[in-house]
């Protein structure tokens, strides 16, 4: 069904991009779930987003009925009531760049293909949770129109390893795990110019995250495993690099950015309940934080040699 228009009200001169520019934090789109216990969805996104400077425009496409430890269900939003929510605001705010994480539906995803496409100067990170929890006959239609409706727009596609090895390469049948490069080329097909991929096993308790294409690897950050299990670092990771990205960081330096950051939530995880660990997001405001970020000058998380610096993001030019 096609979403109604929502112009501008007669009586009432919309700015103009100059007179939006620089009156405030980046506006930042993000379409997610809303979930009850902040471990991800909507609340990680504006946590995270607002954490690293920009302003979120947080659209629910749904909620989650979950706790710390796992997700019992989630409710999906009718797809009209998600393309209105973000039409209205789309009238009002200039933004930047867009998130799209799990949004509930092939329906909903529809719906949004269809409002990236009247933006499609604008970039768009999509980032794939695990769907593990979820019926399968479910996951398979919600892969499905994710590969065909949003990948042919998305700038970015953000995801672990094991969840786009088993979405992009079902039928991998090398005798080595698929690389980032690898990974990358699948996204290719669908349209993506870049792909992050997070989470990649490396010895002696390291884990690595790449940016890549289907070219090279662009360059990315290798960590020490965190010996604990956390919940919502993906939406977190996500919704600070959409929200650098729209702060005008190129993608380089958006990713080395949003990478020390998670680390550096991840390193100040909490457990608010009885299951698993959630990221700080705002753990600069902490008692003691000056102190901890002065010793992070110190010692970076990312090397100098492992910046990434130089990769304009691209605006996502629609395929169907």
């Amino acid at each position: 069904m096609t979403s109604p228009p929502f112009p501008p009200a007669p009586d009432r001169r919309a700015p103009d991009d100059d007179e939006r520019q620089g009156a405030g934090p980046a506006c930042v789109l993000v379409f997610n779930a809303s979930d009850p216990s902040g471990a991800g969805g909507l609340t990680a996104d504006i946590t995270a987003i607002a954490s690293v400077g920009g302003h979120p425009i947080a659209v629910v496409t749904g909620a989650y009925a979950r706790d710390t430890a796992e997700i019992f269900d989630h409710f999906s939003f009718d797809d009209e009531v998600v393309a209105e929510q973000a039409r209205t605001v789309l009238e009002d705010l200039a933004v930047q760049a867009i998130k799209v994480g799990f949004v509930g539906s092939p329906e909903n995803i529809s719906a949004i293909a269809r409002i990236t496409t009247d933006y499609d100067e604008v970039p768009v990170i999509a980032y794939m949770p695990n769907l593990s929890w979820w019926r399968d006959e479910l996951i398979d239609e919600y892969l499905n129109a994710f590969r065909e409706l949003l990948l042919p727009q998305a700038s970015v596609l953000v995801g672990n390893h094991s969840t786009l090895w088993r979405w992009l390469l079902p039928d991998w049948s090398g005798q080595r795990s698929p690389t980032a490069r690898d990974i990358a080329r699948a996204a290719a097909e669908m349209g993506v110019p870049y792909t992050l991929v997070t989470g990649i096993a490396l010895p002696e308790q390291f884990v690595e995250n790449m940016l890549a294409s289907p070219q090279v690897l662009l360059g990315g950050g290798k960590f020490e495993l965190f010996d604990a299990s956390f919940c919502g670092a993906g939406d977190t990771l996500s919704a600070a690099l959409t929200a650098l990205v729209a702060c005008g960081n190129d993608l380089g330096e958006a990713t080395g950015e949003a990478l020390g950051y998670l680390d550096r939530c991840l390193d100040a995880g909490f457990r608010p309940g009885m299951g698993h660990i959630l990221p700080d997001r705002m753990f600069w405001a902490a008692p003691g934080a000056d102190d901890a970020r002065d010793a992070e000058e110190d010692n970076p998380t990312i090397d100098d040699a492992q910046a990434l610096e130089g990769f304009v993001m691209p605006p996502h030019d629609t395929k169907h």
